[in-house]
């Protein structure tokens, strides 16, 4: 007798992750939550992200690959590697016993994140308000990043060859900056505009200042007094002057840490889950993975955002390069043998979904998208409308790692990025396929995608934990 509709819809609805926890266990997903927390809290620039990748990985073992190439050591299975890229990216390596041009088991993530950027020349006072003109940074609702606190984050680089690191807004001593919207009493105008036109790209300035220096009375027909004080501050705090601004590369972001979210405390709002959700539990997957069979690898890339172009981000050839160094410092090395290896590999690249909002379903196709709770989402493509941009993973690949996460009791979903006609999106998945190697997206649902501030389940975060690790050994 065939099966009814509506038990198939029940055998294809996923599990939620929750109900296969205890008390005791349930407490390693909180546990695991609250590190995360910390560290989207600490971290909010891809330098950042970083910086405390290499404490992590350091303090797990791993060397600089620099260092050992100056040294002319070699690396044998089970040596642990990173290698930096600008500051902006990171590659970290655990050499398997396997030949690496046997493929490679490789996470990707990006911990770039939709910000405001400060200009190049960016300061000037206006009727005695000093501000900072912005060139916003990736996709983002112009409208959602004003009249809230706002951080500044960010390196300037003096001629002297030193870099000035700068944050301010984050400790409860310390002042914030933001940006203005306009009052509803007057915005009768404003209201009636489009969403994309409510705010403009240029009238997203940052006030950082309104008053003179006191005790200095300016000099007849002197001008611009409040930028002078402004100018004096930095320098005397952090040793700039204005002109420094073209070296500089600076950016605002929500201030403030990442908080619990929900009477339960099930959910993690905060600023910057695009990537860093799924970039921190790969990082921690591969500080976690020792001796494997195949050589593993985890990218940390920047520039996601805006296309993933540059030298940091993943259409640079960074990656490539690095595998080639690591290969020769093992004794390794052919042309023929990298291009082996990367064409044998297999990959997650690990980008975020949009969890269904029951507020806006009408975006979703509800038997395609991705649930809070449900676990780490599979994405056999993303892309937009007709698949455009997708790497689009094959059948085959779909299975293999089906079976590893059913062996391992993973909480697994598969999904969609929304309705085929309403829009979509890319990530880094497609620039990998290049090379011939399986790739697939998988990552975690995220709530109001690109807004200042996004929303997470802990469960969905810590079964990609745990899918992450048992693919690095498994796949």
């Amino acid at each position: 007798m065939c099966k009814s509709s509506a038990e198939m819809r029940v055998k294809m609805e996923r599990e939620v992750a929750w109900n296969k926890y205890n008390e005791e266990s349930v407490k390693d997903v909180f546990a695991f939550a609250e590190d995360y927390r910390q560290f989207i809290s600490k971290c909010k620039t891809e330098r950042e992200c970083v910086k405390e990748a290499i404490v992590m990985a350091e303090s797990a073992g791993y060397r600089n690959l620099s260092d050992i190439i100056e040294r002319g050591k070699t690396l044998k299975a089970g040596d642990k590697v990173y290698c930096v890229n600008m500051n902006k990216a990171i590659v970290l390596y655990c050499v398997g016993k396997q030949p690496i041009e046997k493929g490679m088991n490789i996470l990707g993530a990006h911990i770039d994140s939709p910000r405001i950027d400060i200009k190049q020349n960016p300061l000037y006072e206006d009727n005695e308000l000093v501000l900072l003109d912005t060139h916003y940074y990736g996709g983002i609702k112009k409208y959602q990043w004003v009249a809230m606190p706002m951080a500044l984050h960010g390196i300037v680089a003096l001629k002297n060859g030193k870099s000035v690191e700068i944050t301010m807004g984050e400790k409860a001593d310390e002042p914030v900056v933001g940006i203005s919207d306009l009052l509803i009493h007057l915005a009768g105008e404003q209201m009636d505009k489009k969403a994309s036109k409510v705010i403009e790209g240029e009238d997203l300035n940052v006030l950082v200042g309104s008053m003179p220096e006191i005790g200095v009375k300016p000099k007849k027909d002197e001008k611009e007094n409040v930028k002078k004080y402004i100018l004096k501050l930095l320098k005397k705090q952090y040793g700039i002057e204005e002109e420094d601004f073209l070296s500089a590369e600076l950016c605002v972001v929500p201030a403030g840490a990442a908080r619990d979210y929900g009477f339960d405390k099930s959910m993690i709002i905060g600023y910057g889950h695009d990537d860093r959700v799924c970039a921190y539990p790969s990082l921690v997957a591969q500080l976690n993975i020792e001796n494997p069979e195949k050589t593993t690898a985890c990218i940390l890339v920047d520039k996601e955002e805006i296309g993933s172009v540059g030298a940091t981000g993943m259409h640079s050839k960074f990656f490539e390069n690095m595998t080639a160094e690591l290969m020769n410092q093992c004794n390794q090395f052919s042309e023929l043998g990298l291009r082996r290896a990367l064409a044998n590999s297999n990959m997650l690249s690990s980008d975020v979904n949009s969890a269904f909002d029951p507020n806006y379903p009408s975006v979703s196709e509800k038997k395609n998208a991705s649930y809070f709770g449900k676990g780490v989402v599979l994405m056999k493509y993303t892309g937009a409308r007709g698949k455009s941009g997708s790497n689009d993973a094959s059948a085959e690949y779909m299975a293999h790692l089906r079976k590893i996460l059913d062996d391992a009791k993973i909480s697994y979903q598969t999904a969609e990025l929304g309705k085929v006609d309403v829009g979509g999106g890319g990530t880094i998945a497609y620039i990998l396929a290049n090379y011939g190697m399986n790739v697939i997206d998988s990552g975690v649902g995220v709530q109001n995608m690109h807004a200042p501030y996004e929303v997470i389940s802990k469960v969905d975060l810590y079964e990609a934990l745990k899918s992450y690790e048992v693919f690095l050994r498994e796949a």
